[in-house]
């Protein structure tokens, strides 16, 4: 059977390339984040201690006539990210309040790609109080409006994107695990780190997961770079990504089991099936990558633009948030549905939309028959840094 779908442009997705196409499922739809990302909610809210810890470091300011600023990185298009922008604008509140200082306006920056779907993101965000002409105690009392401008700021978090000493918080959740781009020896047949007959690099060859390293700890520094350049003097940051307990990087954990097994079996279905080539299937690699702890604290000490107030692995749990467990077609179409959720939009622009379709339903009736292994086994743990400018 003749391979369709196979064009041959787009090889090797390039870095620009990559940021104008890379983002997660957007829309409402059933595979989309607003309604896949039940599970970063749950893991997000069993940190909220530890970032509470790091927003008890930021230094306040005693006047009201500069906002506070608080940008998150990443911020994708669902609900989460206008939640965890509540906690942090009521816990620096009832900071100024114990000090027994007046609070200053707020003013919230949700930042991701130029293709993230901000219009969704917006949709969810509640009115203003009292359309902003009123004092910040009113809105700060409102329950059903917000208390903060908002904005949408498009760009890559590996570059610059806010003034000088601008920003009092950053946060960033789920984002910095995906990488400005592939590797492109891992997609070079020529290489020694070619990934051959593999979409991810979970059991994958030392010398491409070495590379997949290599990719992350640039990409980490150049965002600690831009972020020492943009905080205010006595800010801080929160950060939290997909991360291992392993020392070897071919071993990704959950994101392993996520992208690794009948994600990867799909793939491979579609080529044993001839609908497309083997060549198109190892052309193609999930960008991610789970760093261990000592990983991501080699870039942050090289740098040395910001203390480490904590630096740890914290388990989050399954990406899997079902409510009939013993259901197994609900199993596995929540997985199929949370690869699609953050891996959708690079496959379809890899193998057409109509392929797209026929490979997430493989994936859901491979996770159908492993449901009880997966709901067992498919746990994630994340790298949680809380990091404040050093002192120089």
């Amino acid at each position: 059977m003749a391979a369709i779908g196979d064009n041959k442009d787009n090889v090797v997705v390039p870095k620009m390339k990559l940021e104008r196409m890379l983002s997660m499922k957007g829309g409402k739809g059933e595979g989309s984040y607003a309604n896949n990302s039940q599970a970063q909610a749950q893991h997000a809210r069993s940190m909220l201690h530890l970032l509470k810890e790091t927003l008890d470091l930021v230094q306040l300011t005693a006047t009201d006539d500069v906002p506070f600023v608080i940008a998150d990185l990443g911020c994708s298009c669902g609900g989460n990210t206008i939640y965890i922008v509540d906690v942090i604008v009521k816990h620096i509140v009832e900071r100024y309040e114990a000090s027994g200082e007046e609070a200053p306006e707020f003013s919230a920056f949700f930042s991701d790609l130029p293709s993230n779907d901000f219009n969704t993101l917006f949709q969810l965000l509640p009115p203003m109080a009292n359309n902003g002409g009123g004092s910040m105690e009113e809105c700060l009392a409102s329950t059903t409006h917000r208390s903060y401008f908002a904005a949408g700021v498009p760009g890559s978090f590996y570059r610059r994107l806010f003034p000088k000493k601008s920003v009092d918080v950053f946060y960033s959740a789920f984002s910095l695990h995906w990488l400005s781009q592939v590797p492109e020896i891992v997609v070079e047949s020529r290489s020694t780190a070619y990934n051959k007959g593999r979409i991810f690099i979970h059991g994958a060859k030392e010398s491409t997961a070495n590379a997949y390293k290599k990719q992350f700890q640039s990409d980490l520094a150049g965002f600690l770079k831009a972020r020492s350049v943009e905080m205010k003097s006595g800010g801080s940051m929160f950060l939290v990504c997909l991360g291992r307990t392993s020392v070897d990087p071919t071993d990704q954990g959950g994101a392993g089991l996520l992208f690794g097994t009948h994600y990867q079996d799909a793939w491979d279905d579609l080529v044993q099936e001839g609908l497309i080539t083997s060549e198109k299937r190892d052309n193609f690699n999930i960008p991610v990558y789970a760093p261990s702890l000592q990983d991501f604290k080699e870039v942050v000490e090289a740098d040395g633009s910001f203390h480490i107030n904590k630096l740890q692995v914290f388990r989050g749990g399954s990406p899997l948030v079902v409510s009939h467990p013993e259901d197994a077609a609900e199993v596995g179409r929540a997985l199929a549905n949370s690869c699609r959720s953050v891996s959708g939009v690079l496959v379809d622009a890899h193998i057409g939309e109509q392929l797209s379709e026929e490979l997430f339903s493989r994936v859901a009736r491979r996770a159908t028959s492993h449901a009880k292994e997966l709901l067992e086994q498919l746990q994630f743990f994340h790298i949680v840094a809380s990091l404040s400018h050093a002192c120089r």
